[in-house]
């Protein structure tokens, strides 16, 4: 089957919906990171799903919430997910948690993961509370630093990365395939994103961007939540453009400047990127900096 040929297949079944499952099994458009793992679309976040003997799935993130029938046409039919990793707690990671757990799937996660989808929370940026996922959707095992498990021929390590986009981040680490999903650590097609309400902050981001790149090689493929899969100079390349904003937002705090005087200033202009709300990304930067200001360059403060 060529590739104008999936692409039709995949568009009728994602008009038939569940009816779906009844065709022969597909692999996703885009292409296998390796054999048995791949890339599935999960409605604008990628999902990272690897088959094992028995028609089984290990998934790291259940994507966006209603994009399940997406992601099962690409799984294909009958398909059972048995291990569901989660990157992190935010809904557009994990919207497809409830239905992977009640159908019995092992979700693992970090502990804070767990806490923070069985709790209501404050939510400042909306001045709300966000409700608990149903109990369905949380981990059913959780670590605090790392763990292992072995399946089929694939060897796969996972790790906590603390304080980088939330405080319960992980990466999955597809050791036989040299693949490395980490979640929001890498931001090629959103805003990178410091949830400082929960901790997270500029330098731990350094910090994780750090660890993945002491795990991978220059062979190793990176996959983000959202975007293209990554390699690793990529991934450098991003990290090393996170360390000039770091340095260039921490010289405007310690001159006392709000956000709104940061930007206005041209804090971030002349890089690699843009920001899509480079006002919310200042205000959540400074925001983390503040709280860990002793950890950052000499202060006066």
């Amino acid at each position: 089957m060529n590739r104008r040929e999936l692409l039709r297949c995949a568009g009728a079944g994602a008009l038939t919906g569940w009816a779906s499952r009844r065709l022969p099994a597909q692999r996703p458009v885009s292409d296998p990171l390796a054999d048995k793992l791949f890339v599935i679309d999960g409605g604008g976040s990628n999902v990272v799903a690897f088959s094992t003997t028995g028609a089984g799935f290990l998934l790291v993130d259940s994507g966006a919430s209603k994009s399940e029938d997406k992601v099962m046409v690409a799984l294909g039919a009958n398909a059972k997910v048995q291990i569901l990793f989660n990157t992190h707690y935010h809904i557009d990671q994990t919207g497809n948690n409830e239905i992977y757990g009640a159908a019995g799937a092992k979700i693992i996660a970090h502990k804070h993961t767990r806490q923070w989808m069985s709790t209501d929370y404050w939510v400042p940026d909306e001045k709300r509370y966000q409700k608990a996922r149903p109990k369905a959707a949380w981990p059913t095992e959780t670590f605090q630093t790392t763990g292992s498990l072995k399946a089929d021929t694939e060897q796969i390590d996972y790790g906590h990365l603390p304080l980088a986009h939330t405080d319960g981040d992980i990466y999955v680490f597809f050791k036989t395939s040299n693949v490395l999903a980490v979640g929001d650590i890498a931001s090629p097609l959103r805003d990178p994103a410091l949830d400082w309400f929960t901790g997270a902050w500029i330098g731990g981001r350094m910090d994780a961007m750090d660890t993945i790149l002491k795990l991978s090689n220059e062979q190793t493929r990176i996959v983000p939540a959202s975007g293209s899969v990554m390699t690793r100079a990529e991934f450098k390349a991003e990290r090393d453009m996170m360390e000039e904003v770091r340095a260039r937002i921490w010289s405007h705090v310690l001159k006392g400047e709000d956000p709104k005087e940061m930007l206005e200033g041209g804090v971030l202009k002349g890089l690699a990127r843009t920001w899509k709300d480079p006002y919310k990304f200042l205000y959540d930067a400074a925001q983390g900096m503040f709280a860990h200001h002793n950890k950052l360059d000499p202060s006066v403060i």
